[in-house]
């Protein structure tokens, strides 16, 4: 479910080239009417490794970043975030949840 949701959002943009998962790369840039940061922290373990990354670049820039695995970067997040949770349901259905950070609707 999650990289379809950022399939969604790629459509959204406007960005026609196909959306992966970046579970390997780690990081996978798009272009549209804003560019879309697709991130997958699931291999990392530690602040430092995020830090590495250079994830506050993408977090602060123009675009949108979506991250997978959001717990492992949370000194990071800025107050604008929008948390989207996805969780299957027992009958097999999804249930999503959406929670806005305090400053989120200030982008």
């Amino acid at each position: 479910g999650k990289t379809t949701l950022v399939k969604g959002i790629a459509r959204g943009l406007g960005i026609t080239e196909s959306v992966t998962s970046p579970t390997f790369a780690l990081i996978q840039e798009y272009e549209g009417a804003l560019p879309l940061y697709h991130v997958d922290l699931y291999r990392i373990g530690s602040d430092a490794e995020v830090d590495d990354l250079g994830l506050e670049e993408y977090l602060y820039g123009d675009g949108v970043t979506v991250i997978e695995w959001p717990e492992k970067a949370v000194p990071f997040l800025p107050d604008t975030t929008i948390t989207v949770t996805i969780s299957v349901m027992d009958d097999g259905g999804r249930k999503i949840e959406q929670k806005q950070g305090a400053a989120a609707n200030d982008r």
